[in-house]
């Protein structure tokens, strides 16, 4: 099977998005299928070109092999994820480009595209159309909900109404939908009126060979400076849906009862320059930020830590989420500290891997780290109850085959379909 995954994010750009392309499709090759990803030229989130692909860049286009992926890497405006029009640019230009570079690519037999950003859903759906083919639409964030959670736009603004408007269409038009949690599903079949059929559950999962709790840490202990000090780390993106402004409250509190409690925040993002400037107009020294990281350095850090936040803001929609960053924290036998409520509440709960705390509650969050630092014993137990729970459930591996499944599946009805309708015009004629 040719498998034709579009998504604006690739490695060696970090994040979540980027990871889970890449890991799949590995686990696709390395199962003898063919992997074609569509995608942009690395600039994200900082909206800097990487410096391995200046040149290419300037040449509007690449061809790439990595490990057995095809990639195509595709013209796109290098813009900053901070301000609403730079996003909408950066958004634009590659659904744009992707559109008209993946008409020349050679037919596949399914297109995934995957969402966030919404537009590249667009971009699939018209790769589908054009090649014949069918289309799942991956849905990892639920659009425009995130969106106005996060306070960008509202409900009646034109940008919202019309991203609900795009989403809807996508949600109709799409062969299949493969969703990350449960309460996607629900949320589909409930306010879209989706045939529960059309939708299957790909849940996100770890490299579990990646993030061990076995590993080296010193040399990103003496990097960031974190001996002698109980780390407490934020990583993933500094972005306006989490609610970091409770980390830095946390710190002030905790400044003179937990003097060595050092708060680690790694990653960028929209709200990185305001919680700088928080952190000088508080007097924090118990703070600190490293920026993006690669991604193989993760998990020393993660290792490092003696426990890991997970925030989201208080918003109904942030309930429907797992975040990736908790099933990495849990892969690397570290308690969690969760500030989210739903299906990631529930998924901690079970697995037993942390202290769940409600959202942007800094008391709470105080209390939850003061419980951790002082008792070693319960660190540990969290931390092996997550770990077990990951190798057992949540592996990328095994999250990788059940999605080769489905799609598998989705284009084996489409080729009983077209059979179908050739047998009806053959006895037509």
């Amino acid at each position: 099977m040719h498998i034709l995954y579009v998504s604006q994010y690739f490695p060696p750009e970090m994040g979540a998005p980027a990871a889970r392309v890449s890991e799949l499709a590995h686990h696709w090759v390395r199962a003898g299928h063919r992997v074609t990803v569509l995608t942009g030229f690395p600039n994200h989130p900082a909206g800097r070109l990487h410096p391995d692909y200046r040149e290419a860049y300037r040449r509007f286009g690449a061809r790439e092999v990595i490990d057995g992926i095809e990639v195509i890497r595709t013209w796109l405006l290098p813009l900053p994820n901070r301000k609403p029009y730079e996003r909408v640019l950066n958004y634009s230009s590659f659904w744009l480009s992707s559109s008209l570079r993946g008409m020349l690519l050679q037919r596949p037999d399914v297109v995934i595209g995957t969402s966030p950003q919404l537009l590249v859903g667009l971009s699939g759906w018209w790769l589908g159309r054009v090649k014949r083919v069918p289309f799942v639409f991956e849905v990892r964030d639920l659009w425009p909900e995130s969106i106005t959670a996060s306070g960008v736009g509202n409900d009646q603004s034109l940008f919202v109404r019309t991203l609900r408007a795009i989403s809807g269409f996508l949600y109709r038009s799409s062969t299949h939908i493969a969703v990350v949690t449960p309460a996607f599903q629900q949320n589909l079949v409930q306010q879209w009126q989706i045939d529960p059929q059309k939708i299957a559950i790909a849940q996100n999962g770890v490299e579990t060979d990646l993030f061990t709790p076995d590993g080296p840490t010193a040399h990103v202990q003496q990097a960031f400076q974190l001996k002698g000090r109980f780390v407490v780390s934020y990583i993933g993106t500094l972005g306006l849906a989490h609610g970091l402004t409770t980390v830095l409250e946390a710190a002030v509190e905790l400044q003179q009862s937990r003097p060595d409690v050092l708060f680690l925040l790694v990653g960028e993002g929209a709200d990185r320059e305001r919680l700088l400037q928080l952190v000088q107009a508080y007097g924090l020294t118990n703070v600190r930020f490293t920026g993006q990281q690669p991604r193989e350095q993760i998990p020393a850090l993660l290792r490092a830590s003696h426990a890991c936040l997970v925030l989201l803001k208080k918003a109904d929609v942030f309930k429907t989420v797992i975040p990736t960053k908790m099933l990495e924290c849990m892969a690397c036998a570290r308690p969690i500290i969760l500030g989210v409520e739903g299906q990631a509440r529930e998924l901690i709960e079970t697995a037993q891997a942390g202290l769940c705390i409600p959202p942007e509650d800094v008391p709470s969050l105080v209390a939850s780290i003061t419980r951790l630092h002082d008792d070693a014993a319960l660190r540990q137990h969290l931390g092996d109850q997550g770990r077990r729970y990951i190798v057992e459930h949540l592996s990328r591996e095994r999250m990788a085959h059940e999605y080769l499944h489905v799609l598998e599946q989705v284009v084996e009805r489409k080729a009983l379909k077209r059979s179908e309708r050739w047998n009806v015009e053959a006895l037509k004629r």
